[in-house]
């Protein structure tokens, strides 16, 4: 039952997580639209969500520098999307960056709906799950 669940949720759980790093992304591209020389990023998220959710996530591992052989060893687990890829521009600018503002705002717009969409559909899901645990 619980495998059926964990494959039930996964789908929006991955969704919610690229949409996130997509963010990111974005976020980026607009922080650094003054740059010269700065390259626009995206991904295809129709790709990596495919991906993500028939392999799971690739995680890397990252560990804590200790300076005593009784401090806690943490560890963190990061995820990151497989392949940026560099935005074709319209327009290239004179000092060299790619970054379309009207673009990147669409974009991050588009974004965020969506994300506030997997949002309202995960919660739905759970509350028809939740409906469904409950004895009559």
């Amino acid at each position: 039952m619980f495998d059926k669940l964990d494959a039930t949720l996964r789908f929006q759980q991955e969704a919610l997580n690229l949409r996130s790093e997509r963010h990111q992304v974005l976020a980026a591209n607009v922080a650094n639209a003054d740059t010269p020389e700065f390259r626009a990023r995206d991904f295809d998220f129709s790709r990596e969500l495919a991906k993500a959710v028939k392999d799971g996530r690739g995680a890397s591992s990252m560990s804590l520098a200790t300076t005593s052989s009784r401090h806690l060893q943490g560890t963190s687990t990061t995820f990151a999307v497989r392949e940026l890829l560099y935005r074709v521009p319209d327009q290239p600018s004179l000092d060299g960056n790619t970054v379309d503002m009207d673009r990147e705002r669409a974009q991050f717009v588009d974004n965020t709906v969506r994300y506030q969409a997997s949002l309202t559909f995960l919660d739905s899901r759970l509350q028809g799950l939740k409906t469904a645990m409950q004895p009559e």
